[in-house]
């Protein structure tokens, strides 16, 4: 069995995922979308339709280190988030 090395499995990309939930308006979560990543109104409004119809979007992608602030930040806004890797 091929193992990889270790640097590939360190240059796997993490994701922050925010997933829906029952307290959000989805206005705020697009305002949240916009003040947390800097994304567009028009981007933040269509992860946030994504979030909504689908349950859960990715809203950023990088090292495990990175997603787990983002996760955290999105905590901080009161959203629903986790990280996984791609």
């Amino acid at each position: 069995l091929d193992r990889p090395e270790t640097d590939e499995l360190a240059d796997t990309p993490w994701v922050t995922i925010v997933w829906n939930d029952p307290v959000n308006l989805m206005s705020y979560v697009t305002h949240a979308l916009i003040e947390l990543f800097g994304y567009s109104r028009d981007k933040a409004t269509q992860l946030m339709l994504q979030v909504h119809h689908e349950g859960r979007a990715a809203v950023s992608n990088g090292t495990r280190e990175e997603m787990e602030a983002d996760v955290a930040r999105c905590h901080a806004k009161g959203l629903w988030a986790t990280l996984t890797k791609d």
